[in-house]
């Protein structure tokens, strides 16, 4: 019992300094980019209210997002490889929003990200139909279809991109991931979705810790492994198909930070799924910061550089850690 206290005690202050970085981050990430801002100017400056704040505001979500995303799927498939894109979510998007671009539906109000919502949606479904044998859902099969179609309409897409090269460079732009768009409107539609998501995971952590044990052992204690799993895919997906649609396809935060701190802090989801939450939301505000600073007056897209960051952290946690795989 004392034991339990201390290890209670020991989780809140480790999320009280996660949360006051995050805070001191999102305070640091608003100053910076093509245009600095001091104290003084923040009051007149519609670039800062109507940009920059947006943009930081869904950084942080979108990076939460694929980080709880990841640590569920994590355990859900019992894979620690596993990532939020891999039930083809990001090539739905990414397919939609490539048809919205060649459609010219750019200029209208979520043109492209309400294109890559449906057509992420359309595909998770598909891939549910295929995978589901009557009420139950078989993960390995669910995994490999995922994987299937993934490659599927990734050579759609290039096969649009190659017959209309004029378009390539948004197509491709997209993909890559970016903030540089992000507006309230995209905030506000992502928030709520993000909030009761995050909110579902959270609740459902002790059953992710005993479906690390199997289905079958999970289910002897007590566990409802299939509605559990239909639950928690269901809103991770929508989670991840509201983050994609609106940003783009950001890579390596959901399998590199969940990792991550569960090498860190151990194995139990009542830790790893905050932790992975408020570290996710960091890792992506940084990334972001540098994408618009590096090339300033331009900026990189911001999924290359968490790619660019993660694979390398990644091999060298693996590295580090090779003796307990």
């Amino acid at each position: 019992m004392v034991k339990e206290r201390k290890s209670g005690k020991a989780n809140g202050w480790v999320l009280l300094g996660l949360s006051v970085l995050l805070v001191a981050t999102m305070a640091v990430s608003c100053f910076f980019g093509a245009v600095d801002f001091t104290w003084e100017e923040i009051g007149d400056s519609q670039i800062f209210w109507q940009l920059r704040l947006p943009r930081v505001i869904m950084g942080a979500l979108v990076g939460a997002v694929l980080s709880v995303c990841g640590a569920a799927y994590q355990s859900i498939f019992r894979n620690p490889l596993t990532d939020p894109y891999v039930l083809g979510v990001s090539s739905g998007a990414s397919l939609g929003a490539a048809v919205a671009i060649l459609l010219g539906l750019e200029a209208f109000l979520w043109g492209v990200g309400g294109m890559a919502l449906v057509a992420a949606l359309l595909t998770v479904l598909l891939i549910y139909k295929i995978a589901s044998i009557g009420n139950r859902m078989h993960t390995t099969t669910l995994l490999l279809t995922g994987v299937c179609l993934t490659l599927l309409i990734s050579a759609v897409i290039s096969f649009l991109m190659v017959l209309n090269q004029e378009k390539m460079d948004s197509i491709i732009f997209w993909t890559m991931g970016s903030f540089g768009s992000s507006s309230w409107t995209d905030v506000w539609m992502l928030l709520p979705v993000a909030v009761v998501g995050m909110g579902v995971v959270l609740w459902y952590s002790r059953d992710l810790n005993l479906l690390l044990a199997g289905s079958e052992a999970a289910q002897s204690m007590g566990c409802e492994v299939e509605k559990v799993k239909r639950v928690l895919l269901l809103f991770t997906t929508l989670m991840v198909a509201f983050a994609v649609s609106s940003c783009g396809v950001i890579g390596f935060v959901g399998l590199i930070v969940p990792h991550a701190v569960r090498l860190v802090s151990g194995p139990d989801n009542r830790r790893v799924v905050p932790y992975s939450m408020l570290c996710g939301a960091i890792f992506v505000l940084l990334c972001d910061t540098l994408a618009r600073t590096v090339l300033r007056p331009s900026e990189l897209p911001v999924g290359s550089l968490t790619s660019m960051v993660g694979a390398p952290l990644f091999i060298y946690l693996l590295y580090k850690n090779k003796k307990s795989y």
